[in-house]
């Protein structure tokens, strides 16, 4: 592994780290989620549905398949009326979808019949709902209701952790590290400025660190052959 010397670093300052997030994120595809309340989608089983649909699956497909869904059907009544092979063929395209489309008509049902319909409000409440982790229950409740939550994807993870602002081995340690530190003005928004910087920045092999407006804070922790 060759050996790569950084220059000297500023000061990790949080406030400045995401003014220029948002400078360098503004022109980039938007993170699958914010994209589709900004779309209008932002009811909190609109946001849970597609956080489901988003497991394994890109943003780039995340998008136009819920999009396709939500035509359809957009409340937990109506997805418990869809015949489960209709549901099949409308999340054509993201990975699963058999399964997928078994699991969104049981959580439907679940949340017209024990819940009144309305989805639970609360982390134990989302997380009681089988295949509902950490990160999909804080995206429901972070993008749909404005709660304070930290949806730790892989490029949140990924991205923190090369900064040197935490010091983790996996999303769900990254989420309790990035809790006790980060600022709760910044909980919701991490997640919407770092997946896109994740996926066209600070990306999985070969950063774009020489350009990176990061680059005078960020310790690039692990960065060993950067662009």
């Amino acid at each position: 592994m060759a050996f790569v010397a950084f220059p000297l670093k500023e000061p990790f300052d949080i406030d400045e780290v995401f003014a220029r997030l948002r400078r360098v994120t503004a022109g980039l595809p938007k993170a699958a989620m914010f994209e589709l309340r900004d779309r209008g989608y932002n009811s909190p089983f609109e946001q849970l549905v597609a956080s489901l649909i988003s497991a394994r699956t890109r943003d780039e497909t995340t998008v136009p398949v819920s999009l396709r869904l939500f035509a359809v059907a957009r409340t937990p009544e109506a997805f418990v009326g869809l015949d489960e092979q209709e549901l099949v063929k409308l999340l054509h395209g993201a990975t699963f979808p058999e399964p997928k489309a078994r699991d969104l008509k049981r959580l439907a049902r679940q949340i017209v019949e024990e819940h009144g319909g309305q989805v639970p409000d609360t982390m134990e409440g989302l997380t009681a709902f089988s295949g509902v982790g950490p990160k999909i229950a804080a995206l429901t409740l972070a993008v749909a209701l404005n709660r304070p939550a930290i949806p730790v994807d892989i490029h949140v993870h990924r991205v923190t952790n090369r900064w040197g602002y935490v010091a983790t081995s996996s999303p769900e340690s990254t989420m309790r590290a990035l809790a006790a530190k980060l600022p709760e003005k910044y909980w919701i928004e991490i997640n919407e400025r770092l997946v896109p910087f994740g996926k066209f920045v600070c990306t999985g092999t070969r950063p774009k660190c020489s350009t990176c407006a990061l680059l005078s804070m960020c310790r690039q922790v692990g960065v060993v052959n950067p662009r």
